[in-house]
């Protein structure tokens, strides 16, 4: 621990200081387990052997068995503040070293966003803009001129538009010449009483030509 902690104090990266550190911690920690495992079994032989003696109605030798297993007891206690200690410092310092890494990722992230701003002013952009419009232009007159017909044959599309308006005029007037030429149809009444004069006039003629034969 001695030749680790001016390392820890010193000029080194701050993240990897943390670390080793932690990495230091949590071998302390499996150390401290290992002798909480051996405090304890001793305090079980302790035990046995004070209630053997007891057993033997030997009792100085069970009062000191006895003793024994009560500093071993508070070796104990003692050991679990250490690691209450150690845990601590350990969560502090993944703490403290996950937020060092968010700030430096925070950092970077900065630094590369004034970099693309640097780079991508509003000028450039403008420029940049106005050569694609240019190049989009330029897509399209190719593309015009791939589309032409080799033979060079084009239609002007305002003699189209003037003849179809020619033909819709035309077409309209035939339609009014058309209606003023059809007969207009008498109501079906007046044909009726037509027809129903001639057969009285027949009926009048053939009574006269039946009087002058008699």
């Amino acid at each position: 621990m001695a030749g680790w902690m001016p390392n820890m104090f010193g000029k080194r990266d701050a993240r990897q200081s943390a670390t080793e550190a932690i990495i230091l911690l949590r071998e302390q920690l499996a150390t401290l387990d290992k002798k909480e495992e051996h405090l304890e079994r001793k305090v079980e032989q302790e035990h046995a052997k004070a209630k053997a003696l007891v057993a033997a109605k030997k009792t100085a030798g069970a009062s000191g068995a006895l003793r024994r297993k009560k500093e071993l007891e508070k070796q104990l206690e003692q050991l679990e503040g250490t690691r209450l200690t150690l845990e601590t410092q350990v969560s502090a310092l993944e703490s403290a070293h996950f937020n060092a890494q968010t700030l430096a990722a925070l950092s970077n992230s900065q630094r590369a966003l004034r970099q693309i701003h640097r780079d991508l002013n509003i000028n450039k952009v403008d420029s940049i803009l106005e050569d694609l419009q240019e190049e989009i232009e330029n897509s399209k007159v190719l593309q015009e001129a791939i589309s032409t017909p080799l033979d060079g044959n084009t239609v002007d599309e305002d003699d189209l538009l003037r003849e179809l308006e020619d033909l819709e005029r035309e077409t309209l007037d035939e339609r009014l010449r058309g209606a003023d030429s059809v007969p207009v149809a008498q109501p079906s009444t007046k044909t009726k009483t037509f027809t129903v004069e001639e057969e009285d006039e027949e009926k009048e003629l053939r009574e006269l030509q039946a009087s002058l034969a008699l």
